[in-house]
């Protein structure tokens, strides 16, 4: 057994997910050797460096076989971090992304400072959640915030579920059309986030993890723009939140100027803007609702 046994492991995981066109793939290739071992990450690295002796075996090739035929790294470790949550995504649950932790913070913001300046727990609302991962993060980031959460789809309700009761409890899941939900609370709510489907039917993702993996009904936001399920949820946002209560809404990165378009020719709503993600690519918009 060679002292490089670990570090060639990784070193010809990640030639083979290179010629496979993961643009990832060194660290694709340590991930997975971190799943097998059960060790994190940062660990895994450092067992490299070091040329530690360590067998990763059949079950590690046979991940890197799989991600070859670009199953996402996701699925293969049955994790996907999120705000420092690893939550549990496979198949028919959309994998959340890097980028929407930034359309998290707007929600996570507003709930703690109506904490702080009113001394109450703010009526969150998550339309879309898919995975459960902005709820999530608004209920472990602001205790006492109050926080509903809404998916139709019933296979990623089961993984929101998997969720909630890993690392929040207290969220109130609910299956439910983003268009309907929570009559219950018309009217009451300070905060309604989304990252709801809006991928528009001509512009079908290169990437084959999502294309074909991610599952029609997270990435189709329906009509010609792809703006059809988002414009619902902004319609039954109007309903949800109370006088100055707060919409947030993901978006891709050319449909901002459409989505704010919407929000001040129909009415209802102050204060719309868009915003960057970290990339510098818009990624959603805010906007408050009106004084009736």
């Amino acid at each position: 057994m060679s002292e490089q046994q670990l570090a060639q492991a990784v070193r010809e995981a990640t030639a083979r997910l290179q010629r496979a066109g993961v643009s990832s793939a060194r660290h694709d290739a340590e991930a997975l050797a971190a799943h097998v071992l059960g060790r994190p990450l940062g660990d895994v690295r450092l067992a490299v460096l070091r040329g530690d002796d360590v067998t990763l075996g059949e079950r590690f090739t046979a991940l890197v076989d799989e991600r070859c035929r670009r199953v996402p790294l996701q699925h293969l470790t049955g994790t996907a971090p999120f705000r420092g949550v690893d939550l549990a995504v496979g198949p028919g649950v959309f994998v959340p992304r890097p980028e929407t932790e930034v359309v998290a913070q707007p929600a996570v913001d507003e709930a703690q400072r109506i904490l702080t300046a009113e001394g109450r727990s703010a009526v969150v609302v998550d339309l879309c959640t898919g995975s459960g991962a902005i709820a999530i993060a608004v209920a472990r980031e602001v205790p006492h915030a109050e926080v509903h959460a809404v998916e139709l789809d019933a296979q990623a309700l089961a993984w929101a579920q998997r969720n909630v009761a890993a690392h929040a409890p207290r969220v109130d899941l609910r299956q439910g059309d983003a268009a309907t939900a929570c009559p219950d609370l018309e009217g009451v709510c300070d905060v309604v986030v989304s990252n709801p489907p809006y991928v528009p039917p001509d512009c079908v993702p290169v990437d084959p993890e999502v294309r074909d993996h991610d599952p029609e009904v997270a990435l189709y936001g329906r009509g010609p723009d792809g703006l059809q399920v988002p414009r619902q949820v902004i319609a039954r946002a109007a309903e949800l939140l109370a006088e100055g209560g707060l919409l947030v809404v993901e978006h891709a990165d050319v449909q901002q100027d459409a989505l704010l378009r919407a929000l001040t020719t129909s009415g209802g709503w102050d204060d719309a803007r868009g915003h960057r993600d970290l990339t510098g690519r818009p990624r959603y918009v805010t906007a408050r609702r009106r004084r009736p």
